[in-house]
């Protein structure tokens, strides 16, 4: 009794703290489309709000996950550690602000609902999922895949129309620039899904190896903002805000929004992950989006045309048909593997990267 009164307090802290960290994330991306706003450089923002993170987060990694340190890094939890690092923080959140700059937050937020599909489609191709055209849930899984997708091109694409309705404005050339910059957006933002879903995966494995998601977000997050700032760089000769506009306020803010409270909800993400994989943890997708909408409808008076909300309504059909399905393949799987002779899902028992 004590251990499911254990189990289900933890039910209750993961869902209630995936809940809240999905609407402070939708206050953050609102935030960060407010600086993208007054000038600031994406590379810039980045690279703070990274060094915040984990020079935040260092001191816990080192109090409470120390003994889980292995006494030798090799090289393939450096490599993992890398390859988190260029995509998770560098070229992850390149996309995403890029995107924000071209469309609306609430579209930004909606884009990476993309990646359980992606990720059902990476882990298959791997064969750390299993796929069998014969099973229900699997054709069930490739069907919302294929909706998620549909969705993303409608919320790109359905766009043109409102956008041209809604346009005083009587020069054809500024209407076919802006929506020329809104496909340009969503397919940053396509990306960023993409790249989402690979280092998704990546995590996943590499917790599995080193359970330490404190120690794996300070380390990718330096990592990330070290390898940002280099490229800005290289790029532009020099590293800065971007614009004048970024006072230290600002800077301030982006490290307590972008380093402390962003990270606590990344480091928390990467905990639940753990716990219970990274499909349970992309359901809570949505909620982002929905408070990122009414907040910029509130403060930044950014509206939804009616193709993004067609879009982000089948991307959430897609979304939750993939994970309805996965739910039932893994109750199917566990009522198998309570046979002795079942153990040909051994390997998806011990690495669950879509439970």
């Amino acid at each position: 009794m004590v251990g499911n009164g254990g189990s289900l307090l933890e039910d209750v802290v993961i869902v209630g703290g995936l809940l809240v960290a999905q609407c402070v994330l939708a206050g953050y991306v609102v935030f960060v489309d407010h600086l993208l706003g007054l000038g600031a450089h994406p590379l810039a923002v980045i690279a703070v709000a990274g060094v915040a993170s984990a020079a935040f987060f260092l001191p816990f990694a080192v109090a409470l996950e120390r003994k889980r340190w292995p006494c030798k890094v090799s090289g393939t939890l450096l490599a993992q550690l890398v390859l988190i690092a260029l995509g998770g923080t560098s070229a992850f959140q390149e996309l995403m602000l890029l995107g924000i700059e071209k469309t609306t937050p609430a579209v930004a937020s909606a884009m990476p609902n993309l990646s359980p599909g992606l990720i059902f489609i990476v882990a298959a191709c791997l064969r750390l999922e299993r796929f069998d055209k014969a099973c229900k849930y699997t054709r069930a899984k490739m069907v919302g895949t294929v909706v998620c997708l549909v969705g993303a091109m409608a919320m790109s694409f359905l766009h043109s129309a409102a956008s041209s309705s809604s346009s005083s404005s009587p020069e054809e050339e500024a209407a076919a620039g802006s929506y020329c910059d809104w496909i340009l957006g969503c397919s940053y933002l396509v990306g960023a899904a993409v790249v989402l879903a690979l280092v998704t995966v990546l995590q996943a494995a590499t917790l599995a190896s080193f359970p330490a998601p404190l120690t794996m977000c300070s380390i990718t997050s330096a990592m990330g903002a070290a390898f940002t700032a280099i490229l800005q760089v290289v790029v532009e000769g020099k590293f800065g805000m971007g614009s004048p506009n970024i006072d230290a306020t600002l800077i301030a803010r982006i490290v307590v929004m972008g380093g402390v409270v962003g990270g606590s909800c990344i480091v928390f993400q990467a905990w639940c992950l753990g716990k219970k994989g990274p499909l349970f943890v992309s359901v809570f997708g949505p909620v982002q989006t929905v408070c990122s909408a009414i907040l910029s409808a509130s403060l930044l008076g950014h509206k939804l045309s009616l193709g993004s909300l067609v879009g982000i309504v089948l991307m959430f059909t897609g979304l939750y048909l993939v994970l309805w399905a996965k739910r039932k393949e893994n109750l199917t799987l566990g009522l198998a593997c309570d046979h002795p002779q079942s153990q040909a899902h051994d390997a998806e028992k011990a690495a669950p990267l879509l439970s």
